[in-house]
C-alpha cells in the first residue's frame, strides 16, 4: 500500500463524537513511553502527522487520522505510566474502553510494546482485556533498533510462553518494528491493505 494522503480529522474524548463515515478504522495504543507517535508518523511518511513528546503521556484523546480518504488510522491515549493526575488518567481509560468497546468502525488494534524489554504484566494484562472483549487485534514490537536480533526473538518468545500459560491457543499475528530504520513499514501496511480488501470486497461497511 501506498500512502498518498493522511490528514487530521478530528480530537476527542467521547466515541460518540467520533467520524460517522463507515469506514474501516485501525487503533494504534501502547504504554505511554512506546514510541507510538514515532509509528505512527514512519507508517504514514509524515514527519509531524502525529506530535512526538519527550514527555509520556502526552496523547490524551483518541485523534482520528484519515489515510487514503478510505480508512481511518486512530491514535489512542497510552496506557499505564503518564504525567498526569490520577483523576485525569481515570477519565481517558474510561474512553479507552468504550472506544474498545462501542466502536463499530474498529476491525483491528494494533497494541505497541517495546522490544527492549522482556514481558511487562501491564501489557499482558492489556492483551487479556481485548481478548476477553473480543476485539481484533495484533501486536507491534516497537524500537526493534535498539537491541540485538538475539534478543528480540527471545524477548518474543518470553510474550509467547506466557501468553500460551495464560491460556491462549496461539501467538497473536505480530509485526517487529523499528521508526528510526523503517522495519516493519512494508509488512504491516500490507496487513491493512489486504483486511481493507477484504471489506471492501465483502461489502462490510
Amino acid at each position: 500500500m501506498k500512502i498518498n494522503t493522511a490528514e487530521f480529522i478530528i480530537s476527542n474524548s467521547e466515541v460518540s463524537k467520533c467520524p460517522k463515515e463507515p469506514l474501516p478504522e485501525y487503533a494504534f495504543i501502547g504504554r505511554s513511553n512506546v514510541g507510538k507517535s514515532s509509528l505512527i508518523n514512519m507508517i504514514t511518511n509524515h514527519k509531524n502527522l502525529a506530535k512526538t513528546s519527550a514527555r509520556p503521556g502526552k496523547t490524551q484523546l483518541i485523534n482520528h487520522f484519515k489515510i487514503n480518504q478510505n480508512w481511518f488510522l486512530v491514535d489512542l491515549p497510552g496506557y499505564g505510566y503518564a504525567r498526569v493526575s490520577k483523576k485525569t488518567k481515570e477519565v481517558f481509560q474510561k474512553f479507552i474502553t468504550d472506544y474498545f468497546e462501542k466502536r463499530e468502525q474498529l476491525v483491528c488494534a494494533f497494541v505497541l510494546i517495546d522490544i527492549r524489554h522482556e514481558a511487562q504484566k501491564i501489557d499482558l494484562e492489556f492483551i487479556t482485556y481485548l481478548g476477553e472483549t473480543g476485539v481484533p487485534f495484533c501486536i507491534i514490537f516497537t524500537k526493534a533498533d535498539k537491541i540485538s536480533r538475539t534478543k528480540i526473538d527471545s524477548h518474543v518468545a518470553a510474550y509467547r510462553k506466557a501468553l500460551l500459560a495464560n491460556n491462549w491457543e496461539e501467538m497473536p499475528q505480530y509485526f517487529v518494528t523499528s521508526s528510526l530504520e523503517n522495519t516493519g513499514r512494508d509488512e504491516l501496511l500490507t496487513f491493512i491493505d489486504n483486511v481493507n480488501q477484504d471489506i471492501f470486497k465483502n461489502n462490510d461497511f
